[in-house]
């Protein structure tokens, strides 16, 4: 596939990133793009390796490997190649529903398992999807694909996120009918609410609402299914239901006086509150401000580094990340040899960012916060103490506290599982992990009817995975009304 030679010919070249203190400025994405014929350079290393790991997902360890979706990326790279962008495209949409997210925010688990990264550098398959879906847009590529056939059959997906919409367009384009009711005033979920507009600017997914609902599919926003509407009408009125809620009951930590402290939020409403604030033009009169505060974010995975690049455009004194894990290491080590996920240390942008402004990376690992100082009922600093793992055990290190001014505390700890209104409005089984009982690799609820996909059923996870499970589960909810499914 590609370029028989190309890999050697030519070096990896990602999408550059606007400079750290041009894209702070302004939350607008910061990605460039390289040129046609260079991007055509870069498929060109997708090389014949013969057993193209790259869209395998395979599990290695207890992390998969490898796309989650099976996207059949060496056909696509050569296509790209060759400058057959409408047939890469089409090859590329054959597994995946919305490359326009996952080439913006996915971590790109593809690119982990590349052959190439055994002794060079892998594909830049994430860029290269990005390239795709963003061209198809732009030649008109993208045409609502209305179906000739309705099947007579009416399907609900409560949850607009990223696993239903994955259910509503694949079941749409089977010819079902299908409703999705969100209860937020726009769809998307995390994407809209979760991520920041930096890594993905809301007229992409406002973008592929217009394209959903000239295909045939009703949204309704502003509609909370347990909380004004109720979930039984829902069943009553519909051949199937699928419940894509998402795992946005947040991890809270275990400090006495945090759930009482206004100056303490969760990295979800924080960055909720950020894009609301945003795209009501309230940019510069934050309703939760980092201006010229001191902030502690807890948690160092994407949605604190996303906390730490709101902040700073927000204009915050100072920022530092807390993780509880150890710090990983530059490079893979023996243990951990490809295809396995690299366990690597990343340096995102938020922390790019921060290293530019304050002069040094925010993370400070292995702590976590022990205690909330307030003055006068206002959280003025918080003391911080180192930690180790003893077998499963998290146990504090003796003599290594220490105190952190803190104005603004953030929370992204992860979440626990959905939300519990939901559950006990539709009755629905759950785990111990607060997430929707279902048979293993089944989509099936305890219910009538009632399916579940995304993060309400694996847990919190990534938007290729929240699609992946969209599409499983629309394939079993279009066996249960048809019988059988074409759908994979």
């Amino acid at each position: 596939m590609g370029k028989a030679t190309g890999f050697m010919e030519y070096p990896r070249r990602e999408d550059p990133w606007v400079a750290e203190d041009i894209r702070i400025k302004s939350f607008e994405e910061f990605h460039e793009h390289l040129s046609e014929e260079d991007r055509r350079k870069q498929a060109a290393r997708c090389m014949d390796c013969g057993v193209p790991m790259c869209q395998s997902a395979i599990c290695l360890k207890g992390m998969v490997t490898g796309c989650p979706l099976h996207n059949v990326i060496p056909e696509w790279n050569d296509e790209i190649y060759k400058g057959h962008y409408e047939y890469a495209l089409a090859r590329l949409l054959k597994t995946s529903n919305f490359p326009e997210f996952t080439g913006r925010v996915c971590p790109a688990l593809c690119e982990k398992a590349c052959i190439n990264g055994i002794e060079s550098e892998p594909v830049t398959i994430h860029d290269n999807e990005l390239f795709l879906i963003e061209k198809g847009f732009e030649q008109g590529y993208m045409k609502p694909r209305i179906p000739k056939v309705r099947s007579g059959k009416k399907v609900a997906v409560i949850g607009a996120g990223p696993a239903g919409l994955a259910v509503a367009d694949q079941l749409n384009h089977r010819g079902h009918e299908v409703t999705v009711f969100e209860r937020e005033d726009q769809i998307g979920g995390l994407l809209m609410y979760g991520i920041p507009n930096m890594k993905l600017d809301k007229s992409v997914i406002a973008r592929r609402r217009e394209l959903m609902e000239a295909e045939g599919i009703t949204f309704k926003t502003g509609c909370d299914i347990g909380r004004g509407k109720a979930f039984d009408q829902i069943v009553k009125d519909f051949d199937a239901v699928a419940l894509c809620c998402g795992a946005k009951k947040a991890r809270s930590i275990n400090v006495q006086g945090f759930e009482d402290c206004k100056q303490a939020v969760y990295a979800v409403d924080f960055l909720k509150q950020a894009t609301k604030d945003l795209l009501s033009g309230k940019e510069g009169k934050w309703t939760v401000s980092a201006k010229d505060k001191n902030v502690v974010v807890v948690g160092g995975g994407d949605t604190g580094n996303d906390c730490v690049g709101t902040c700073i455009r927000q204009g915050a004194k100072s920022v530092i990340q807390l993780e509880m894990m150890a710090k990983p290491p530059m490079e893979r080590q023996r243990n951990n040899p490809w295809p396995e996920w690299p366990k690597v240390l990343k340096t995102d942008y938020g922390q790019q960012e921060a290293i530019k402004v304050y002069g040094s990376d925010p993370r400070e690992y292995e702590t976590t916060v022990k205690e909330l100082i307030t003055k006068k009922g206002k959280l003025t600093e918080i003391k911080t103490v180192k930690v180790r793992f003893e077998g499963r055990n998290l146990v504090e290190v003796e003599g290594t506290e220490k105190k952190i001014k803190c104005d603004l505390l953030i929370i992204a700890a992860g979440f626990i599982g959905c939300e519990d209104y939901i559950a006990q409005e539709s009755k629905v089984e759950l785990t111990q992990r607060g997430t929707v009982k279902t048979e293993p690799e089944q989509y099936k609820t305890s219910l009538p009817k009632v399916f579940t996909a995304g993060d309400m059923h694996r847990g919190q996870s990534l938007v290729v995975w929240a699609i992946a499970e969209g599409r499983h589960c629309a394939a079993e909810i279009d066996k249960y009304l048809m019988g059988y499914t074409p759908l994979i």
